[in-house]
Parts: structure tokens; C-alpha cells; sequence
């Protein structure tokens, strides 16, 4: 199993970004996938999460309304789009296999939201 992040950078509050996850080694479209993340100095916070198909999707109160997640079983791919960003969204991103009892997890994206 390998889960690839890439997306994350430096961004101005009240912007954008979109984070993309790679998924390979496993049936991508068989699995409830996650994103994660973890603010410096801080635990684990879990942020969104996608049904196998991609119909239902759950957001943390946090992030409701701003980031929306979606993925391409065709492109073993999950995303996660970010806007209006704040400060206190600046994390390591990481997405995360299943919904409950996440199994794997990459290396993550670094997210900084800074003016």
C-alpha cells in the first residue's frame, strides 16, 4: 500500500489550494479513504472523509463549508479542495485509508496559511 500527497505549499488567508492523494498496492475504489492532518505542536486531527463511491462525504465541524473532498477511482486519486483558508488550517495534511480505524497513511503535505 502506498498513499502519495502532493499539493500542499504556502498561501495567503482567503486562499485556495487543492491537495491530491496517489493511492497504489491496493483496490483504491474498495476502501472509505481520509485526510488528516496535524498542526505543529499538536495531535492528529481528522479532517474529511469519502465513501467508496464518492456520495458521501463527511467534513469536521472546523472545515464544514470550506473543503470539500472528492476522489477518481479511475485515477486511484482522492482529493481534497481547500478555500477560504485560514491561519489555523496550516498543517501536515496526510490522507489515510478507511474512515474508522484508518490503516495506512502517507507521508503528507505541508500547508501553510501565512500573510
Amino acid at each position: 500500500v502506498q498513499l502519495v500527497e502532493s499539493g500542499g505549499g504556502m498561501v495567503q488567508p482567503g486562499g485556495s489550494l487543492r491537495l491530491s492523494c496517489a493511492a497504489s498496492g491496493f483496490t483504491f475504489s474498495s476502501y472509505d479513504m481520509s485526510w488528516v492532518r496535524q498542526a505543529p505542536g499538536k495531535g492528529p486531527e481528522w479532517v474529511s472523509a469519502i465513501d467508496t463511491g464518492g456520495g458521501i462525504t463527511y467534513d469536521a465541524d472546523s472545515v464544514k463549508g470550506r473543503f470539500t473532498i472528492s476522489r477518481d477511482n479511475a485515477k486511484n486519486t482522492l482529493y481534497l479542495q481547500m478555500s477560504s483558508l485560514k491561519p489555523e488550517d496550516t498543517a501536515l495534511y496526510y490522507c489515510a485509508r478507511k474512515r474508522d480505524g484508518m490503516d495506512y497513511w502517507g507521508k503528507g503535505t505541508l500547508v501553510s496559511v501565512s500573510s
